[in-house]
């Protein structure tokens, strides 16, 4: 729990790169996520110096301008769903359940809390141009690209106020929707 109530979105990073080993750890722990019939459908590319730059350039370029303060991130991971996996269409077809996004959301919060225990910040990040990470990556259009995560030493100290968030009354039911008697 302490963890969880320590992550912070980190939209302002120190001039200090990441050292590879603990990418590798943040990785790890992504890749120990559960997945749908264990498709493990997640791809990580992790990007620094010129091709990060190209990212934010011309990956948060344009529209997406907003989310520029990627720039003073040492790196961005970006979280791939490999769509090749017959369970996925499957289940997007009968149940119309997107089983490829929930995975990468389960090992993207695993890839979070660690990158948060080893005192880095990051910053989720889905608005993006896809087309042209793509292409800066070459990434092959069987993989879809979910999320762009930013990630380096926070700047400063993070504020560990109480998170807005909705009281558990209202958000947590018993036996039926709507009924907070347990």
């Amino acid at each position: 729990m302490d963890i969880i109530k320590k992550r912070r979105s980190v939209r302002e990073y120190l001039d200090k790169p990441v050292e590879d080993e603990k990418i590798e750890q943040i990785v790890e722990a992504a890749r120990l996520a559960p997945s749908s019939c264990n498709s493990q459908c997640w791809r990580f590319v992790v990007t620094k110096g010129d091709i990060k730059e190209q990212i934010i350039k011309k990956g948060l370029g344009g529209i997406v301008l907003a989310n520029r303060w990627a720039k003073s991130a040492p790196a961005i991971i970006v979280a791939c769903a490999d769509l090749n996996f017959l369970t996925h269409k499957v289940g997007a077809g009968i149940k119309g359940i997107e089983y490829h996004l929930l995975d990468i959301g389960i090992a993207v919060e695993h890839l979070i809390l660690r990158a948060t225990e080893l005192g880095l910040g990051t910053c989720w990040i889905g608005w993006f141009n896809e087309r042209e990470v793509r292409k800066i990556l070459k990434i092959p259009r069987s993989i879809k690209i979910v999320a762009l995560i930013t990630l380096g030493y926070p700047k400063g100290e993070l504020e560990l106020h109480e998170k807005q968030r909705l009281d558990l009354k209202k958000i947590l039911f018993w036996n039926k929707y709507g009924n907070c008697e347990g």
